[in-house]
């Protein structure tokens, strides 16, 4: 079994068991304001293993099984015998960094509270789109497009929509989450900056 599969396991039984005990839900949300007084910082993490129902769990889940297995095979081959460590590690880090802005943001908000595996899978997502940018990213199995434009738009879109600072979804988490799979994998293998861009330019429209 892949270790992108455990993942998406262990997230699938969390987020059922959340939805099942209100108890677990309200310890393990990321409610900055509790993490701020009673310092809670397990929630930065915990929270990103509980989703709000099953159409925010399916959609996380689906990107992190395209992007997920192909991201596991690039560190497989750049640390033999330790890939699925470093897999696990850059998920469970994505999910941390993704959730400080909200922290600093909302932590003297009691009633702000975010949950969600977005910001871990956006990390893995924008990893997989630096080594291959011309890939399609497919939206609603319909309208695809280059994964490097995809990227862009979605970079853009997270930033206004974080800025409008309006509805229930974390910008915020998308945003971090995407800058921290970009930066995380330019320091671990810096040659995949100039392969990028040499792959960019060989992209044609028609």
């Amino acid at each position: 079994m892949s270790t992108t599969l455990i993942i998406i396991l262990v997230t699938v039984a969390i987020s059922v068991w959340g939805w099942n005990d209100p108890a677990v839900m309200d310890r393990w949300i990321m409610n900055p304001y509790q993490i701020s007084r009673r310092g809670q910082y397990y929630r930065l993490l915990t929270s990103g293993f509980l989703h709000a129902d099953w159409g925010h769990l399916f959609f996380n889940m689906l990107s992190l099984y395209f992007f997920g297995g192909f991201v596991e095979m690039v560190f497989g081959a750049l640390f033999p015998g330790s890939g699925a460590i470093y897999l696990i590690g850059f998920y469970l880090i994505g999910i941390l960094v993704s959730d400080i802005p909200s922290f600093l943001k909302h932590r003297y908000d009691p009633g702000y509270n975010s949950l969600g595996a977005s910001g871990g899978v956006s990390a893995i997502i924008f990893a997989g789109i630096m080594f291959r940018p011309l890939a399609d990213i497919c939206l609603y199995f319909a309208f695809c497009i280059p994964g490097f434009i995809f990227g862009l738009l979605y970079i853009a879109y997270s930033y206004y929509e974080s800025r409008r600072g309006r509805g229930y979804v974390n910008h915020d988490a998308h945003l971090y989450g995407a800058l921290f799979g970009i930066l995380f994998m330019v320091v671990i293998y810096p040659p995949v900056i100039p392969q990028f861009f040499e792959q960019i330019a060989n992209w044609r429209l028609f």
